[in-house]
């Protein structure tokens, strides 16, 4: 009997992990990108000769990644020469007020104590506690699970954890969360940023994400060759198992019969027969039809109100003068709450954006002041799918990150001949369905994290993996998505082999 063939359309991190599990377990999987390279969020531009991280510039919770290689037969740590970073991030204020955030607690605390004061270093630590409580008690019941409704959650974690429960504070604000540890404005934005983490405003952004505390407490990892060498390194255990890869393959439509997908027509003309077929793209693109008629009804789509943060983007080779940039760097004006209004209400950028500037060689031994490699970011609305980006208004945005980060003390001009810029337009076209979202849903509301599709669709042999489905966005949530989606695939086939078995055993014996 043949293996049963699984089709995995879309190579980012949710789909990588998916080809893994199904491949190590013995299915027969094709992986069909539509991009020349693997890495869907996780990939590089060129400027000029050099190549610079475009996207995601570390990883957090390295045990997902420890565990779906592992599950495989390998062991991830043999696989990349990841190192920890001890400086987190350097964070400057237009005012001129400074901190940096390390890796260990105590350190940061010492340098809020000399910010802020003695109060505000404890509270620091208060809530490096409870974000640990709050990781712990949804690391298995919520991230690596299927994605379970409040009732559900309850049970998982246990009704006799009540009390450890209500640090969970879902019908509270991020925002006002942080009131409660740090009377600092500035430590607030410090903090209050993690929202935008996962494309949401901290204003209302539940307090669960005070998690994020404590994932990156348990270690944020860089790749001296850019995320991308996390990408192929999934991709080359997935191919060690036996899958394939067929890159530059943009799927058109995906083909149903009676109900249960069939498999897939390619833009070239080409159709691919699938047992199963797991979607790694915006939950939007079958919605809005991106995929064909067959699979509009499969699951329902992010409705625009409801999208998460897009980003103007500057990747460039460039002489940072003025500023001792670290790795991360992140410039802060004063009045964040508006910021945040004008990107989710008046749905533009910022008039005085928060800036985030990765500066890529500062890790590299040897590293010199003069040219080098930077990727600049400001938020900006999920609107590249309504309205047009214009050079004008291009042009406009980029003088006022520039304002913001004169006023911190960084000369930085962005209008190099090699600089390469994207923006909301430019991601709604690279990722169909989204609008330009690059993490799906806004993590809005008490609920929000309830109302993300799980792994299954309404459409049998069709499975959902990737940031805008359970459990949320960024690398090693995707990866857990694609983890989840192979394991309800394989699930399913089980029950249905089980089913078939039984009705043969009970079926009338022929003469």
């Amino acid at each position: 009997m043949s293996k049963q063939h699984v089709i995995v359309i879309g190579a980012g991190a949710g789909g990588l992990a998916a080809a893994v599990e199904l491949a190590a377990a013995g299915r027969a999987v094709t992986v069909l990108e539509a991009a020349p390279a693997v890495g869907g969020k996780m990939h590089q531009v060129r400027s000029g000769e050099h190549w610079i991280d475009a996207g995601p510039t570390v990883f957090t919770m390295r045990w997902v990644f420890d565990e779906l290689f592992a599950n495989a037969g390998a062991q991830f740590s043999n696989r990349l020469p990841f190192k920890p970073l001890t400086t987190l991030a350097r964070h400057w204020w237009t005012s001129g007020a400074s901190i940096d955030l390390h890796a260990d607690p105590q350190v940061t605390a010492a340098d809020i104590a000399a910010l802020a004061g003695s109060a505000d270093a404890e509270g620091y630590l208060q809530l490096c506690r409870d974000s640990g409580q709050i990781f712990e008690l949804l690391k298995d019941s919520f991230m690596a699970a299927p994605q379970p409704n409040p009732l559900t959650l309850g049970l998982r974690i246990g009704l006799t954890k009540f009390s450890e429960m209500l640090a969970l504070r879902p019908h509270q604000t991020l925002w006002r969360a942080l009131g409660g540890y740090l009377k600092d404005p500035r430590l607030r934005q410090l903090f209050g940023r993690y929202a935008t983490y996962v494309g949401s405003s901290p204003l209302r952004a539940p307090a669960t994400l005070l998690l994020i505390t404590h994932a990156e407490q348990q270690g944020v990892w860089v790749l001296p060759g850019g995320m991308t060498s996390l990408a192929r390194a999934m991709q080359n255990l997935a191919e060690e198992r036996g899958a394939q890869f067929k890159l530059s393959s943009r799927v058109t439509k995906i083909n149903t019969e009676n109900g249960h997908v069939t498999g897939v027509t390619l833009e070239s003309g080409e159709s691919l027969h699938a047992d199963d077929v797991i979607f790694n793209g915006d939950r939007s693109a079958l919605a809005t039809g991106c995929l064909g008629p067959d699979v509009v009804l499969a699951t329902r789509g992010t409705p625009v109100e409801q999208r998460g943060l897009s980003a103007v983007t500057w990747c460039l080779r460039a002489d940072a003068a003025g500023f001792p940039l670290s790795y991360h760097n992140v410039f802060f004006d004063e009045d964040y709450p508006k910021e945040f209004s004008t990107l989710f209400e008046d749905k533009s950028v910022a008039e005085r954006p928060t800036v985030y500037v990765c500066a890529q060689d500062r890790l590299m031994a040897g590293h010199h002041e003069g040219y080098e490699r930077l990727l600049v970011l400001v938020n900006a609305p999920a609107t590249g799918d309504l309205s047009t980006w214009t050079r004008e208004q291009m042009s406009e945005i980029t003088a006022r990150t520039e304002a913001v980060l004169a006023e911190c003390g960084l000369k930085l001009s962005l209008n190099s001949a090699t600089c390469r810029m994207a923006n909301p337009q430019d991601f709604a076209t690279r990722f169909p369905g989204s609008g330009g979202s690059l993490y799906g849903q806004a993590t809005h509301g008490p609920l929000s994290s309830f109302t993300r599709p799980n792994s299954r669709t309404k459409v049998s042999g069709l499975y959902l993996a990737g940031g805008s489905v359970h459990p949320g966005p960024g690398v090693p949530m995707a990866t857990l998505s694609g983890r989840l989606a192979a394991q309800a695939l394989l699930e399913d086939a089980h029950d249905a082999n089980w089913l078939t078995s039984q009705l043969r055993r009970f079926a009338p014996k022929s003469n």
